[in-house]
């Protein structure tokens, strides 16, 4: 693994730094073993004035953090059988990183796969590296990594706090240890307070695509959340379920009136057996 970053000479234009940003260079990482490849590519980044690293592996994600990356671009045949469970423990990690996979010839179902994972993009080899540099250009055009973070308000709903600035929820200092997207289920339920979301449409804002006929990630996801909000919040109740329709967020107390009943018994409720042997392609991740 390089030691250091492959740095180009200093420049006074805009040109000098990645797309929007007037202040710090934009650091590359590429988890790749084509040196070919890499020297390419690396002669465009300097170009551009951006610092590159070379990785031969899975870095840890404290790791990839303390490298302050502005983009993460990751051959999955280097990493093996382990390179989608890596893919998936970045994005989920570290969901403000741009990721883009550049790999060998894939299938349809890989690549609807790794952008519902969380990548950002996927690019087939051979490629151009020219394109790829112009896919990183594209995402950072987008205000996802060099425009100021915002800063957001926590939301506050019954003990729990949902704190878009870290992706997570807090019951005073105790984290409910949110994946990506369970965070992104109760940000949407909770910014959509009392109001029924119907599945289909939660699907479609939370996974960003139409829900197929059959699917069962909502409820399994909804469950799951479930789970964590009762063991770190026992006394309260958050997500409802309306039958035949989806789920309305509204903090009550377990022991006071109008807790719905039929927070109990749907199909988000299943028991772990039962969900266990769905078919694995209707649960999406």
């Amino acid at each position: 693994m390089n030691s250091t970053y492959a740095v180009a000479p200093t420049r006074s234009s805009d040109e000098s730094r990645a797309p929007g940003s007037r202040t710090t260079p934009l650091r590359l990482a590429i988890i790749d073993a084509d040196s070919g490849f890499l020297q390419v590519v690396e002669k465009r980044v300097r170009a551009r004035g951006w610092q590159q690293r070379v990785l031969q592996g899975a870095v840890p994600v404290d790791e990839l953090v303390s490298l302050r990356l502005g983009a993460l671009v990751i051959d999955l045949a280097v990493l093996g059988a382990p390179g989608w469970a890596y893919l998936e423990q970045v994005c989920a990690a570290l969901p403000a990183l741009p990721v883009i996979v550049c790999t060998g010839p894939s299938t349809v179902a890989q690549r609807v796969r790794a952008l519902r994972i969380g990548a950002d993009d996927w690019l087939g080899k051979p490629c151009h590296p020219e394109e790829l540099v112009a896919r990183i250009e594209a995402i950072v055009r987008r205000g996802r990594l060099s425009s100021p973070p915002v800063e957001r308000p926590a939301l506050e709903a019954g003990e729990i706090s949902i704190r878009p600035d870290q992706f997570q929820a807090f019951v005073g200092s105790k984290s409910l240890d949110l994946t990506r997207r369970e965070f992104e289920l109760i940000r949407l339920l909770a910014t959509n307070g009392g109001q029924v979301l119907e599945r289909e449409a939660i699907y479609q804002r939370v996974w960003g695509y139409a829900m197929a006929h059959g699917d069962r990630s909502v409820d399994v996801f909804v469950r799951k959340l479930r789970q964590k909000l009762e063991r770190i919040s026992p006394e309260w109740r958050y997500i409802h379920t309306h039958f035949g329709v989806g789920y309305r967020f509204a903090p009550e107390r377990a022991d006071g009136e109008g807790v719905p009943s039929s927070t109990a018994a749907t199909i988000d409720e299943l028991d772990a057996d039962t969900i266990s042997a769905m078919e694995p392609e209707r649960i999406l991740q």
